[in-house]
């Protein structure tokens, strides 16, 4: 897991040490063990990379890399968790390796397979390569876009990197706002990552499951990747697909524990941590497999007493299942204010919360030097798991109006304009403008996938949080906050086999009689402490935002209302936004529901403050 970074000019102008350098260096926080950067024959093409050494940790997996006949150059970002499998075979066909590095298997498929390799791999990637003899780009991502990939083309360079804010602070890009991005967002804050736009209006972000060459300064992007086409058979009996499940979310769990270095979780006490760190420990009874690391006992839970999203017991229960003792941080009133700029600069974009309690957890990874997480990430929108008890109707009027919008780009707008009709009278909605200007959708991966007939309301929707909503929004953010601390994050879940093969299944496999990811609670059984396994207490890793808007952060939100952004009062009613928050903070009615719709308002104020 690391930062890379690459620079193409096309004039033939040198590129400066001094550019890579710097473009490189704003990537320091991923890959806190080594930098390196390399440059073609005539300095037109730079890469950097910045290395977070997981696999092989020592000289053998420095990149940027060269392939033995010094042709191909890449740097990588990611796991390819079925190295070893792929190492073999390509050994069997005369390949010759130096190191034990996965980057250098990616590099020997390269030249047995090409871009057919990435259907081959089993992982999560951003990677560049670069072909010296006919001075072609290649970058490729992931299928489901767990790792990042940000470019930027103009007449005069070529610019990649993992991260947003390295292109806009790198001076080698244009920097203006994207107000229909801004606009967006503030709608609907999981509307945008999944597009290839960004707030930054020269930045495009390679979609997940897409491909780009860049070929004597043209760009030819393309999707590689369509969860629709890979869909499985699926067992007869419900027995068997349960069976099938457990096979393959153990096979998952197994793969992801391959590492040179200790590797942990994040337990929270849900059934997707809590699924993932038992299944770790079954693992090991089972015997490990090569590579796997033997230092895996390192739970890590987030705790916040008094607040209503406080789940220290059951992430006790899970632990004490897996024979694992957890390191507990407590996290209370005191820390809605700590490093609370910094959080916010490192997760890069609008959210619907202060991810403070993502970014603490990692943080203390990093502490007792556990660089690799196994969480549980992907679960809730692969099975659907976004509702609680007494919300079981509010929960199928979504999936309904989800089946509608599904059809075409004109429902979609149908949707949004009721979305925001609903907004307006909650008295929470402040885009100048009002109904008039209501903003469009932005084209997101898999609107235009041709869904099976059969598919009912609730698959449909599940599919377009998984590729295109709310999936990639979360992935960002547990990307950047993770890395920021340079954590690598791991996600069984997220393997595609699974994801294919639970995709495939019927509704009634994910969703029955108001318990959710069934499929997954069966093949559990046994597996798990029951009381976590049966549970329906829905709880997200936030922070208690509603305790901290009511309390600690009113000042700061005061504070922050009060400065002058000429850019952000272009696209708000700013005294509207006052009042309202005003009479929220005043009267301590802050909810889960107000700070969703309110608190993108604020972290888009905060960005623009920062822009001046």
């Amino acid at each position: 897991m690391c930062g890379i970074a690459g620079i193409v000019h096309f004039r033939g102008n040198a590129i400066e040490q001094e550019a890579i350098s710097r473009l490189t260096n704003l990537l320091a926080h991923r890959g806190p063990n080594g930098a390196g950067t390399w440059f073609s024959a005539d300095r037109d093409v730079a890469m950097g990379h910045r290395r977070l050494a997981v696999i092989d940790p020592g000289e053998g997996g420095y990149q940027p890399m060269l392939s033995a006949d010094r042709r191909h150059v890449i740097v990588f970002n990611g796991e390819i968790y079925n190295f070893l499998e792929l190492r073999r075979e390509l050994e069997e066909r005369g390949a010759i390796f130096r190191t034990q590095s996965d980057t250098e298997v990616i590099l020997a498929a390269w030249r047995e397979w090409r871009e057919g390799m990435l259907s081959r791999f089993n992982g999560m990637w951003a990677l560049a390569i670069y072909d010296t003899e006919t001075r072609e780009l290649f970058l490729a991502r992931d299928r489901f876009g767990i790792k990042p990939l940000l470019y930027a083309m103009s007449p005069e360079r070529f610019v990649f990197a993992s991260e947003q804010r390295a292109l806009v602070r790198s001076g080698l890009i244009g920097t203006s706002l994207d107000v229909d991005v801004a606009r967006r967002l503030l709608l609907d804050a999981f509307g945008v990552e999944g597009s290839e736009r960004t707030l930054c209006q020269d930045a495009r972000r390679l979609q997940s499951g897409h491909c780009l060459w860049l070929r004597h300064g043209q760009l030819e992007i393309r999707r590689w990747w369509r969860t629709i086409d890979h869909l499985p058979e699926v067992p007869k009996t419900e027995a068997e697909r349960v069976e099938r499940f457990r096979e393959l979310f153990q096979d998952a769990v197994a793969l992801r524990m391959r590492s040179d270095v200790p590797i942990g979780t994040c337990l929270s006490g849900g059934f997707d941590s809590s699924a993932v760190i038992c299944t770790m420990a079954s693992h090991e009874k089972a015997g490990m497999g090569p590579r796997d690391s033997t230092s895996w006992r390192h739970a890590f839970v987030a705790t916040f007493p008094g607040a209503s999203n406080d789940e220290r017991p059951m992430a006790e229960e899970a632990a004490a299942w897996a024979e694992v003792n957890p390191t507990y941080l407590e996290i209370g009133r005191a820390d809605a204010l700590t490093e609370l700029d910094q959080i916010l600069d490192d997760n890069d974009d609008v959210y619907i919360g202060l991810p403070s309690a993502i970014w603490l957890i990692y943080r203390e990874l990093r502490r007792q030097n556990v660089p690799v997480s196994i969480d549980g990430h992907g679960a809730d929108e692969l099975m659907g798991g976004y509702f609680q008890g007494g919300q079981y109707g509010a929960f199928w009027i979504r999936n309904a109006l989800a089946g509608i919008s599904s059809n075409s780009a004109l429902t979609r707008r149908g949707v949004d304009l009721l979305r925001a009709l609903m907004i307006k009278r909650q008295g929470q909605y402040f885009l100048r403008g009002g109904l008039r200007q209501v903003p469009g959708q932005l084209s997101l991966v898999g609107d235009d996938d041709v869904l099976p007939r059969d598919w009912g309301s609730f698959n449909r929707r599940l599919y377009r949080m998984f590729h295109g909503t709310v999936l990639p929004t979360i992935l960002r953010n547990y990307d950047r906050l993770s890395m920021a601390h340079g954590i690598e994050v791991r996600m069984p879940f997220m393997d595609w086999r699974l994801v294919t093969y639970t995709m495939a299944l019927p509704e009634s496999s994910k969703s029955s009689s108001g318990l959710t990811k069934v499929i997954a609670r069966r093949a559990m059984e046994n597996q798990m402490p029951e009381s976590i396994r049966t549970g329906r207490r829905k709880v997200g890793f936030n922070s208690p935002m509603p305790e901290w808007l009511n309390g600690p952060l009113a000042g700061w939100t005061a504070s922050l209302l009060d400065q002058n952004v000429p850019a952000f009062a272009e696209l708000v009613d700013e005294p509207a936004l006052r009042r309202a928050v005003g009479r929220l903070t005043t009267s301590k009615a802050w909810d889960w529901e107000s700070v969703g719709r309110v608190w993108p308002y604020l972290n888009m104020k905060w960005m623009l403050a920062r822009r001046t």
